[in-house]
């Protein structure tokens, strides 16, 4: 579905790749020249996300994927005004069929409401007749899981770098490599990038280069991570005006080009492509941002031994959380939350990367084999639950 809105002439995209049981879930970004191409692109990958883990024990199983998409520039006043106005267009879809979260440009108060000013009661209305203890037991736990604070962070906004940081250290695992010896370099401080710098930090991984729109901070004996938070703005804007010793200040062009152990990818879609991957200098590119590494780039990181790990194997943990939650699968509280996606991140890393090894073929390859397979297996249960088999 294509929209225009008529006050602003702005357009906005839904692409929903496919329905299961009746449902496909899957964000909402918001930036300048966002295409129905990129949109499909996104909810193609939210199909592969949603299956690859799924786990029969679990109360949440997998739905279809669906993305939608706005051009137009979040930093505008109008933007709360048109996100809501695209919403409005498209209730009949959120009644029915889509469950939305944030995304690029988007935030997650301002989709809640966005909702409740269009008369929904969540952003995941089309999910809630499958919770099995109720909508009002589900959304308790979301609305206490999104009270939650994390060393100043919100959980909300901590749950998809840390899975993203879990990414990371499983795919050095599978690797025989210690994080103490790493490097790392992020592109984004946003909620996603900031939350992997933290927990790669943490990890005892070297964070040497941090990217956001107004450049690259640098510095080799590894940046000092949490004064960058403390100081970020609401839009993931390093403070250029409390430089530790020895961080350096690169131009833009320059985020790819440091030597590193790690690049994470955070922040937009197509970062990396014909025009810039021979600059890579990281020996793994894990994609937290979805669809950032547009196919010919990986083939020829590939054929240079880059190891590319594909956004829905590195970045499903917010997507997962929300449904972990929603359906009872763990509770509000943060130990929960994390210990469910560092078991989910690492069970699926090693699924792909044993494959890898069994067939060699990349990890984007192997991943989205696994997914149809769980996707198929999803169906198989779900056909015999509902013949009381």
């Amino acid at each position: 579905m294509t929209w225009t809105d008529e006050q602003t002439g702005a357009t906005g995209h839904l692409v929903i790749d496919r329905l299961l049981r009746g449902a496909a879930s899957g964000g909402l970004r918001m930036r300048p020249d966002c295409t129905v191409e990129e949109v499909a692109d996104l909810a193609r990958a939210m199909t592969l996300k949603e299956s690859l883990v799924y786990r029969p024990e679990d109360h949440y199983a997998p739905f279809g994927g669906a993305k939608g998409g706005i051009d137009f520039d979040p930093a505008d006043p109008q933007a709360p005004a048109v996100l809501e106005r695209f919403l409005r267009a498209v209730r009949p879809m959120l009644e029915t069929y889509w469950s939305v979260g944030e995304d690029l440009g988007t935030r997650q108060s301002d989709i809640d409401r966005a909702f409740e000013n269009i008369g929904l009661r969540s952003c995941v209305h089309a999910a809630l007749p499958f919770v099995a203890d109720g909508a009002d037991a589900g959304l308790d736990r979301i609305s206490r899981a999104f009270s939650v604070e994390v060393d100043g962070l919100g959980l909300g906004d901590t749950v998809g770098g840390y899975g993203a940081a879990q990414s990371v250290l499983a795919v050095l695992a599978q690797h025989h490599e210690s994080p103490f010896e790493q490097t790392a370099v992020v592109q984004g401080f946003g909620s996603m990038g900031g939350a992997t710098a933290r927990y790669l930090t943490r990890a005892g991984i070297r964070v040497i280069a941090i990217a956001d729109r107004e450049g690259v901070l640098a510095n080799p004996a590894g940046l000092d991570v949490e004064r960058l938070l403390a100081g970020r703005s609401t839009s993931g804007i390093m403070d250029r005006g409390t430089l530790g010793a020895g961080d350096t200040l690169l131009p833009s062009e320059e985020w790819l080009s440091v030597e590193s152990d790690v690049l994470v990818t955070a922040a937009a879609s197509y970062a990396v492509h014909d025009g810039n991957h021979e600059q890579v200098r990281s020996r793994y590119v894990v994609e937290a941002a979805n669809v950032s590494v547009l196919p010919d780039a990986e083939a020829a990181l590939a054929a240079r031994g880059v190891i590319v790990v594909p956004d829905f194997a590195a970045n499903f943990a917010a997507n997962s959380w929300w449904w972990w939650t929603l359906f009872g699968d763990i509770g509000p509280e943060a130990d929960q939350a994390f210990a469910k996606i560092e078991k989910a991140m690492h069970d699926v890393t090693g699924e792909i990367f044993d494959n890898v090894r069994a067939t060699g073929v990349t990890p984007r390859v192997a991943g989205a084999e696994i997914s149809r397979q769980k996707l198929a297996l999803a169906l198989s249960h779900q056909q015999e639950a509902a013949s009381g088999r």
